[in-house]
């Protein structure tokens, strides 16, 4: 059974207001209830059914990727917010520099890749291409590339901001750069050991 995990985030930031906060976590917390509720139909379902056009198997399999991805997406967006913006440091701030050109080229290009995506952009590193790349996915369960770890979320569907700004989320996108906590980023770039 997967449990909803705590964040610091869930409050009033700049920019961004705690109920926006508090109601998008209560749809993380809602990804977590049908994750579990999907996990146990799959336990109980008749897997001699299984069939690509139609069966309780597919249906449940692809709806436990798409609240598993919610889950797993909420959990990177919430965790590296929260903090002062800024730039991240060190070795991530290197690797932006190499694979961007600089910081504001990055940045400048996350804005334009949240801005396409109808759900998410993500700073990801490609373990193949030993680089850093910005990615769309448009739904929970499309991830950006296989073999990739994603550092930065960026939700970009309507319930990330549409309370505070409304059908502006360029301005909003604004806020979330503000917001980032690039100790937690660093971290896990780190942790990576590339």
């Amino acid at each position: 059974m997967y449990e909803a995990k705590k964040f610091e985030s869930i409050k009033e930031l700049n920019g961004i207001s705690e109920r926006t906060m508090t109601e998008h976590y209560k749809l993380y917390e809602s990804y977590v209830k049908k994750f579990n509720e999907i996990d146990e139909k799959l336990q109980k379902v008749d897997l001699e059914s299984a069939n690509p056009t139609f069966s309780d198997v597919r249906a449940l399999k692809v709806e436990l990727s798409f609240a598993l991805n919610g889950i797993k997406n909420h959990e990177i967006y919430f965790e590296h917010l929260g903090g002062e913006g800024g730039k991240p440091s060190g070795k991530l701030l290197a690797q932006i520099e190499k694979d961007f050109g600089s910081f504001e080229a990055w940045q400048k290009d996350l804005k334009a890749t949240g801005m396409g995506g109808r759900g998410w952009a993500w700073l990801a590193w490609d373990w193949k291409m030993e680089r850093l790349f910005n990615f769309i996915g448009d739904t929970q369960n499309t991830y950006p590339v296989w073999n990739c770890t994603p550092l930065v979320a960026l939700d970009v569907y309507e319930h990330a901001y549409f309370i505070d700004f409304g059908i502006m989320r360029r301005d909003y996108i604004d806020k979330f750069f503000e917001n980032l906590d690039w100790s937690v980023i660093e971290k896990h770039f780190v942790e990576l050991g590339v």
